[in-house]
C-alpha cells in the first residue's frame, strides 16, 4: 500500500476521533435499571414533572445499571469530517458493541473514497476498536479486512490528544450528556415535546469550561474535575447540551453542540430498545492487522508528527 494512504488510514488521528465521537455520543444516551428499561424508549407516557436538576439526577442513576441500547447519530466536525452511525452499544463491563459509520462530508470522506467506500464498520471491546475498511483496503493489506487500535496504544499518539481519546474510548460513562447538563449549574426546563412519537421533557444548558470549579451544579469536585479535563483536552471552551426524557427518565434524545480546536461541532442522537442484545465478538486474528505493524511497515512510529497529523497529509 502507498504510504501517503498507509498514513491517512492506520495513523489517522481522524479515524480515531471519528469513532470516539461515535462512541461517545453513543455512550452518553443510556439509562434504565439492570437491563429493565428495554424498550422503554418507545414509551410513549407522559413525562413526570419534577425539578430539573432531580430529574437530571434520576436519569444520571438509573443509567449505572444499564446495559445497552439502539444508538442512531449524526456528527460534525468542523471541515474534518461529517457522519452518521447506527447500532448497538453496550457498558456493562466497558464499552462494547457495534455501529456502522458513514461519512457523508469533510476530509475523512475524501480519504475513504480512495479506499473504494465511504462506510465502515466500527466493533467495540474493553481494550481496543477495530475497524473493518472494506475489500479495496484488503487487497492492500495483505488480504486483511479489520484494524485494531488499542487504547493503550492511543494514549501514545502523541500529546493530550492521545490522552484525550484514551479516556474516551475507555471510560466514558453512558451518562455523560446527563453529566455535562448538571455541570452547567444552570439547567432549566425548556417544555414537553413529542420525538418520534415518545412525550418527553427537554432540558438544556450552556457549559463553560473556564467555570466548571465555580458552578453549584448537584456534582461532586471530583467529577467536575474530571469533566474539565476531558474538555479542556478537546479544546472546548462552551458546549451547550440539550437532552429529551421520557416519562421514564430515560434518554430518548439528545444535541451536543460546541467549539473544538479543530473547529465547530455538533453532534445529534436517538436512543432506543434498552437492553438490546449486544454481540461484539473479537475479529479472528487472521483477518485483522495491529495499526502499530502497519505503521512500522511504514516506517512511521506511534507519537510521531506523520501518526497525530493523519488524514491531513498530503505527502
Amino acid at each position: 500500500m502507498k504510504r501517503t494512504t498507509m498514513r491517512r488510514v492506520a495513523g489517522s488521528i481522524a479515524v480515531v476521533t471519528a469513532l470516539s465521537g461515535a462512541a461517545a455520543c453513543g455512550a452518553s444516551g443510556s439509562g434504565g435499571s439492570g437491563g429493565s428499561g428495554k424498550g422503554a424508549g418507545a414509551s410513549g407516557g407522559s413525562a413526570t414533572h419534577v425539578s430539573p436538576v432531580a430529574a437530571l439526577r434520576s436519569a444520571e442513576k438509573s443509567t449505572d445499571g444499564a446495559d445497552s441500547a439502539r444508538v442512531e447519530s449524526t456528527t460534525t466536525m468542523g471541515s474534518m469530517m461529517s457522519m452518521k452511525a447506527d447500532g448497538v452499544l453496550g457498558w456493562h463491563d466497558g464499552l462494547t458493541g457495534n455501529l456502522v459509520i458513514t461519512y457523508t462530508g469533510g476530509t475523512m470522506a475524501a480519504t475513504m473514497r480512495q479506499l473504494g467506500t465511504t462506510s465502515m464498520q466500527a466493533r467495540y471491546l474493553p481494550d481496543a476498536y477495530y475497524a473493518r475498511m472494506g475489500e479495496q483496503f484488503a487487497r492492500q493489506a495483505g488480504g486483511k479486512h479489520w484494524i485494531r487500535y488499542g487504547y493503550e496504544d492511543l494514549a501514545r499518539l502523541g500529546g493530550s490528544s492521545g490522552a484525550y481519546l484514551k479516556d474516551q474510548m475507555q471510560n466514558t460513562t453512558p451518562n455523560q450528556s446527563v453529566k455535562l447538563l448538571l455541570a452547567s449549574g444552570d439547567v432549566k426546563k425548556v417544555g414537553t415535546e413529542r420525538v418520534r412519537g415518545v412525550d418527553t421533557t427537554h432540558y438544556a444548558g450552556t457549559v463553560d469550561v473556564g467555570d466548571l470549579a465555580r458552578k453549584n451544579s448537584d456534582l461532586s469536585a471530583g467529577q467536575l474535575a474530571g469533566l474539565k479535563k476531558q474538555l479542556t483536552q478537546a479544546g472546548v471552551g462552551t458546549e451547550t447540551v440539550d437532552i429529551w426524557l421520557n416519562d421514564k427518565n430515560l434518554l430518548v434524545k439528545a444535541v451536543e453542540k460546541g467549539t473544538m480546536a479543530s473547529g465547530e461541532y455538533a453532534q445529534t442522537a436517538y436512543y432506543s430498545d434498552y437492553g438490546v442484545k449486544v454481540s461484539a465478538p473479537k475479529p479472528p486474528a487472521s483477518d485483522t492487522e495491529d495499526f502499530k505493524d502497519l505503521l512500522k511497515k511504514q516506517g512511521l512510529t506511534p507519537g510521531s508528527g506523520d501518526t497525530s497529523t493523519g488524514s491531513g497529509s498530503s505527502s
